[in-house]
């Protein structure tokens, strides 16, 4: 009886949180196509805003990934105005080095006659021009203005979906804010571009190349996907990171960074009334621009088991995904239903089964949305075994779990602690600054009206036992699975000198 009233508690929360949020919420999407949305919450002098550009690393052109992730790499490298002592004659620079490396980069890409002098001339003379145009760059000016104002938890993101930009900052420095936001979305320089590639390679060899996990799950996604390009690196094959430019750049830019393709939501101690006459006057005059054409790839039908196994002198690691609908499906919170009662704490099924009575893993976890969620992604289920269990146990122990949700009910307490947890989950998203502008720009984006996130809670509420075995019956089956698994190998020692040591 405790949990019904909880539940019927959040519903009343909800109706008057919806009412209020209503009264303290204004939208406008200016004549350029840009959608502005201001929250009032005037408990604390300090804002937070949230700028959600609708491409990620799916949008990336082909031959070019990794080039979205780029943007959260160059995202505070100033503008036309900001981060230079001399725009005019950095241009014609920055020009000079686009010159530079495409002549470079041609006779680097020659697999007939390449001439090691003649390429090392035109590296030299590519690493001249950018050092003549690093002249004119005062570093990090972007970032240091907006702390010098008390801006906090300065970041950038990159998912499959969407890119964001956000931080807080004290309330009556708005105008300064709006400023540099607008120089960034409208005026930005792909200054420091070739600096900031060697850096995100960096990161590809950290992330992926010199982890087991990486290099399992990147192969992983890449077998489950044979034509989206949810199959790709997100942060990008390293063969295309290494020779992406920053005239790419530019007209990834110019195409899904238009005002139609962006959403900023800003939450805290603003008046409407007040903010918006600011917000437009910077951000209206920024061009506007076509909105992006819709993706038309489709993922067809698995039609059979695929699996990856990777064999390295780490521990053992398995992974199991099934291709789900996007987001906007009817059956979502139903996902979002099985991932909870398999993963969500020590009551969880899995951690209850394959952790606590079997002992045979460390960790075990299930989520939806795999690598995104926009187009149809992954429900992904995996399991690390402890020393002396395998692999095949954990997919064993899986696949019980799995044909328990197809043939058996869900109890009750399973379903409700699931209800309650998403609902109670949702609405403390909301209760600071910066999650609510996440949320509000997010829901804008993806629905069009933010108000869906409130709408999401009755769905949570209509999630049934019955739902669960149909989508466990539909989802779970054998040709629409992908595995993959690290199977431990013992290191291959190291030859020994001939000539022993010197």
């Amino acid at each position: 009886m405790a949990t019904v009233l909880v539940v019927g508690v959040s519903y009343a929360a909800i109706a008057q949180d919806l009412a209020s949020f209503e009264k303290r919420t204004t939208v406008k999407v200016l004549p350029n196509g840009l959608t502005l949305i201001v929250c009032e919450r005037p408990e604390a002098p300090v804002f937070s805003f949230y700028t959600e550009v609708d491409a990620g690393s799916a949008d990336d052109p082909q031959g070019a990934s990794g080039l979205a992730h780029m943007f959260e790499h160059m995202a505070f490298k100033g503008s036309t105005e900001v981060g230079t002592t001399n725009y005019p004659a950095e241009k014609i620079a920055l020009a000079k080095v686009e010159v530079a490396y495409a002549a470079y980069d041609a006779e680097f890409r020659k697999r007939v006659g390449k001439d090691p002098a003649k390429l090392a001339s035109l590296k030299k003379d590519f690493g001249d021009a950018q050092a003549a145009a690093q002249k004119y760059v005062i570093p990090n000016q972007f970032s240091e203005i907006a702390e010098e104002n008390g801006a906090v938890d300065i970041n950038a993101s990159t998912s499959e979906d969407s890119t964001q930009y956000f931080w807080s900052m004290p309330s009556n420095r708005l105008q300064l804010w709006a400023y540099l936001e607008s120089q960034r979305i409208g005026h930005p320089v792909e200054r420091e571009f070739y600096k900031e590639r060697d850096v995100v390679q960096e990161e590809r060899r950290m992330r992926i190349d010199s982890s087991p996990v990486g290099r399992m799950l990147e192969q992983f996604l890449a077998t489950a996907y044979v034509a989206h390009p949810y199959g790709r690196s997100g942060v990008g094959w390293e063969s295309e990171i290494s020779q992406v430019t920053a005239t790419e750049a530019e007209a990834f830019h110019k195409k899904y960074y238009v005002p139609s393709n962006i959403v900023i939501a800003v939450v805290g101690d603003v008046k409407a009334s007040t903010a918006m006459p600011i917000l437009e006057k910077y951000f209206a005059p920024i061009p506007a621009g076509p909105k992006p054409e819709p993706m038309t790839t489709i993922e067809p039908p698995q039609m059979a088991e695929k699996s990856v196994v990777i064999h390295d002198p780490s521990q053992p690691f398995y992974i199991e995904g099934y291709h789900k609908p996007d987001y906007r499906d009817p059956d979502d919170a139903v996902y979002d239903a099985i991932a909870d009662i398999f993963s969500n704490g020590r009551t969880a099924r899995l951690y209850r089964s394959l952790v606590r009575d079997q002992r045979i893993a460390q960790t075990a976890a299930g989520f939806s949305g795999y690598p995104g969620e926009k187009y149809p992604g992954l429900f992904a289920v995996y399991a690390v075994p402890l020393p002396g269990h395998t692999d095949d146990e954990m997919r064993a122990a899986i696949e019980k779990e799995l044909d328990k949700l197809k043939n058996e009910d869900v109890s009750d307490a399973e379903l409700e602690r699931y209800k309650t947890r998403a609902k109670a989950d949702m609405l403390r998203g909301l209760g600071d600054n910066d999650g609510l502008a996440h949320t509000l720009a997010e829901y804008q984006t993806r629905f069009g009206d933010w108000r869906q996130m409130f709408l999401d809670l009755d769905k949570i509420d209509k999630v049934t036992k019955a739902d669960i075995r149909r989508v466990a019956n539909k989802t779970f089956v054998e040709s629409n699975r992908t595995s993959a698994r690290i199977e431990t190998a013992t290191a291959t020692p190291a030859p020994q000198n001939a000539g022993g040591a010197k």
